[in-house]
Parts: structure tokens; C-alpha cells; sequence
């Protein structure tokens, strides 16, 4: 009996040890349970305070970009307002010649998004593989002939004579200074002062068809077969021609209609633009002549300098990308009969190489070169291009690819052809500035190659005309808002 309660004892002793003992485990695992929590807690307010700042980046860049179309609209809407004369109660439906570009303080797109981290990524990668193609030549030239080579041959026979480069453009930037500038200003002077208007304005539009055609027509193709430049001097000099002519009929274009509409008083100068604006014009990044454009208070000389590196970069890379990706394989091809075969085998061989020439071309001019003239010359509207890499059709690509040129052939060549017809025959202003455009492309191609291979004129004037044909030409039309915003 007493050893009965003697055990009975020990079990209660026993599990109230037991029962004692649990408390203290569950309160270590209510702990760490706890401590579970509150680091799960810590992570999703770390998650949430990050969606949030990138919520608000996102809002602010799509505020900044509406805000920015709206400013626009309304400038535009202005100028139509003050261009507009107030007694005339019914205003015509078609474009005035007077209504033009407008101009806003902007930066480019790709300086944007290289503020964000994921979009630098990208940057990054590319000069991993500019840096990828340098040690893997070395590392050739170095298995091959025992040495380094460092000789860029090609970069020498490229850029060949460039003494002749130099004073052919010395020229051609003086003629397209002076000639257009001295011949409008004569014209305007006679025009107003005398009563032969009409002698006067034949006169002055002869002189000025034979000297552009002359100093920009003639004689830089005189300079390129007959000094028989290499490839690289050709493009300098073939391009900058088409420039000259470009900006030269921009301010023609720009110029008569205010010398007409300016008719001045008795004992009042004549208003014409000054030459300065005229020079600056000339080598500020835009293809529309305007007295006056917006300006940055100052001048960011170290972003001018990474500009140019980064264009000498892109030279580098292009160079690189002939050695190792075209140069061997089609020095190989050129050994081989021509076949169906070898077409197809070195049209894949060349696209890779080709998108990225592409790509270099368009961010070493169209970003690079175009942004540090700008910054030089403090001019405000950079962009030259938009999202042409979230374009989801041909018809958009071309529009937003180059707006600079864009902008030129939508003001000078599509909107003048429909005011002229009285926004008739919106397919045949379509075809024609697609017409211009290829006949341009592939004058600069031939010229520069050396030979005819229509390429470009069946992709701007064959593709691109289908793409963006008489239905879409209404699109192109309502252009000038998103070319101005």
C-alpha cells in the first residue's frame, strides 16, 4: 500500500517536472516564431517601399511626358491663334506654310533611361562584349603571328585624304553660309524697293538653282570620283553635302515667305534674319531653320567629352566587328562560285554583324554626336529620336527612328505637297516623300560604296510605301503633335 503511493507520488512529482518544463518550450518557440514574423514583416515592407518608389518614378516620367505634350499644344495653339488675322471669321482647313515645328526644351530618351539601373544593364553588356572582341582579337593575332597587332589598316585606308575631306567641306560650308544667306538678302531688299517684283524673284531663284547646284550638287561628286576617295572620306563628304542642301532650303523655306509677309514702312529697315542665327543653324543638331531656339544656361563640357569617347568607342567596336565577324567570312565566300547556297549562307552570315552596325550607327550619330553639338551649342531640344525599339510596325519605326530627318521631310515635303493640293492626293504626297527618302539613301550608299545595290530604295520605297500607304498617310498627317511634343 505505502509503496503503491510511494510510486503514485514520484509519477505526479514526475509530470509536474513534465508540465513545468512545457511553458518554457512553447514560449521558445512563440519567440521564434515571433522573430519569423517580424523578419517576413520587415521583408514585405522592404518590397512594398520599393514597388513604391518604383510606382512614383513611373508616375512622375508619365506626368513629366503629359505635362510636356500638353505645354506643346498649347504653344501650338497659340501660334495658330496669333498667326491667324483677327478679322477673318472662317479660317481655312488647311495647313499655313507659317505653321511649323515647335521647339522644346528636352532631353533624349536613352539619357533618360540610363538613369534607371536595369536600362544601364544593357549599356554595360555592350562594352562587356566591345571589351570581349578586343581581348579575343589580341588573343589571335597573338596565337597566329606570335605578336600583338595593333596596326587598324582598315581604319587608315577608310579615313584616307582626309586634306582633300577638309578644304572640299571648307568650301561647301562657305558657299552654303554665304551664297543662300547674301542671295536672300539682295532679293529681299530689291523685292521691297522696286516695282519689277517679278524680275527680281526670277532672277534671284535661277541664281540661287545654278550655284546649289554648282556648290552642292556638282562639285562634291566631282570631288569624290575624282580624287577617288575610300569609303569613310566618301560618306564624310557625301553627307554633309546632303546636309548643306537640307538646311540651306530649310532656311530658303523658312526665309521667303516672312520677307513677303514683312513688308516694311517708310524709313524702317528692312527685317531680315542675322547671320549669326543663320551660322548657328548651320551646326546646331536640327533640319528646321528658326531665328531663335530654346537654350541651356550652360555648357556641360564633361558630358561633351564622354560623348565624343563614347563615338570613338563605337568606331573601335565597329572596327572589331569587321575583323572578327565579316572580313574572314567573306574573304572565304569570295573563293567559292556564286550560288543559291553561298547567297543564303552569307546574307546569315552578315545579319548579325549588320544589326549590330545598326545599333552602333544609330547611338554613336544619332545619340552621341547629335547630343554633344547640342550641349557645344546649348540647344535645348534633344530629342532626335523616340522609342523606335517599341515600334510595332514599319510605318512607326520610320516615323520615330530619325526625327530629325522625319521632321524635315514631314514639314517640307509631305505638309507642302498637301497644302499646295489642297490636302488632296494624300497617297501620292505619300509616296513621293518615301520616293525622295529612298532616291536620298541610296544616292549616299552608291556614292560611298562605289556601286549600285538597291537595297535601301526597295526598303523605304517599296516596303516602307505598302506599310504606310494611303490609309495610314491620315496618320501621318496628324504627325505634328507627336513630332513637336
Amino acid at each position: 500500500m505505502s509503496t503503491h503511493d510511494t510510486s503514485n507520488t514520484t509519477v505526479r512529482r514526475t509530470r509536474g517536472r513534465t508540465e513545468s518544463q512545457r511553458p518554457a518550450e512553447n514560449g521558445s518557440i512563440r519567440q521564434h516564431d515571433n522573430h519569423t514574423n517580424m523578419s517576413h514583416a520587415t521583408l514585405r515592407n522592404e518590397d512594398m517601399e520599393r514597388m513604391k518608389a518604383e510606382l512614383i518614378r513611373h508616375v512622375q516620367s508619365r506626368l513629366n511626358e503629359l505635362l510636356e505634350q500638353a505645354l506643346s499644344d498649347s504653344m501650338q495653339s497659340l501660334c495658330r491663334n496669333t498667326h491667324t488675322h483677327p478679322d477673318h471669321t472662317h479660317t481655312d482647313d488647311r495647313h499655313k506654310p507659317d505653321q511649323g515645328k515647335v521647339f522644346v526644351a528636352r532631353c533624349s530618351l536613352l539619357d533618360e533611361l540610363f538613369e534607371i539601373s536595369h536600362i544601364r544593364t544593357i549599356y554595360h553588356m555592350f562594352i562587356a562584349a566591345l571589351l570581349l572582341f578586343i581581348i579575343s582579337t589580341l588573343a589571335v593575332d597573338y596565337i597566329d603571328q606570335g605578336r600583338l597587332v595593333l596596326d587598324f589598316d582598315l581604319f587608315y585606308y577608310a579615313f584616307g585624304q582626309l586634306g582633300t575631306v577638309v578644304w572640299a567641306w571648307t568650301l561647301m560650308l562657305a558657299y552654303a553660309l554665304l551664297g543662300p544667306y547674301y542671295v536672300l538678302s539682295v532679293w529681299a531688299s530689291l523685292n521691297h524697293s522696286r516695282g519689277w517684283r517679278t524680275c527680281v524673284s526670277a532672277a534671284a531663284a535661277l541664281t540661287l538653282c545654278a550655284a546649289q547646284t554648282s556648290m552642292l550638287g556638282i562639285f562634291p561628286v566631282y570631288i569624290v570620283l575624282h580624287y577617288q576617295l575610300p569609303p569613310a572620306s566618301r560618306f564624310i563628304i557625301i553627307l554633309e553635302q546632303i546636309r548643306f542642301v537640307m538646311k540651306s532650303y530649310s532656311f530658303i523655306r523658312e526665309t521667303t515667305p516672312a520677307v513677303l509677309k514683312n513688308t516694311p514702312q517708310k524709313g524702317e529697315p528692312l527685317r531680315y534674319p542675322s547671320l549669326s542665327s543663320y551660322l548657328y543653324f548651320l551646326f546646331c543638331p536640327t533640319l528646321i531653320y528658326r531665328e531663335v531656339y530654346p537654350r541651356n544656361p550652360y555648357i556641360r563640357w564633361n558630358y561633351v567629352g564622354m560623348n565624343f569617347l563614347k563615338i570613338l568607342a563605337s568606331l573601335f567596336y565597329l572596327y572589331f566587328i569587321l575583323v572578327r565577324l565579316c572580313i574572314p567570312v567573306f574573304t572565304n565566300k569570295s573563293n567559292q562560285p556564286f550560288s543559291t547556297r553561298t547567297f543564303i549562307l552569307a546574307l546569315f552570315h552578315a545579319a548579325f554583324p549588320g544589326m549590330l552596325m545598326l545599333m552602333l550607327g544609330f547611338y554613336a550619330f544619332l545619340h552621341c554626336w547629335l547630343n554633344a553639338f547640342a550641349e557645344m551649342l546649348r540647344f535645348a531640344d534633344r530629342m532626335f529620336y523616340r522609342d523606335w525599339w517599341n515600334s510595332t510596325s514599319f510605318a512607326n519605326y520610320y516615323r520615330t527612328w530619325n526625327i530629325v530627318v522625319h521632321d524635315w521631310l514631314y514639314y517640307y515635303g509631305y505638309r507642302d505637297f498637301l497644302w499646295l493640293t489642297g490636302h488632296k492626293l494624300r497617297s501620292v504626297a505619300t509616296l513621293s516623300v518615301f520616293a525622295v527618302s529612298a532616291l536620298v539613301h541610296e544616292y549616299a550608299f552608291t556614292l560611298g560604296f562605289g556601286f549600285f545595290y538597291p537595297v535601301m530604295f526597295c526598303t523605304f520605297a517599296g516596303i516602307g510605301d505598302k506599310l504606310l500607304g494611303a490609309g495610314d498617310a491620315a496618320l501621318v498627317d496628324m504627325q505634328l503633335p507627336v513630332t513637336s511634343a
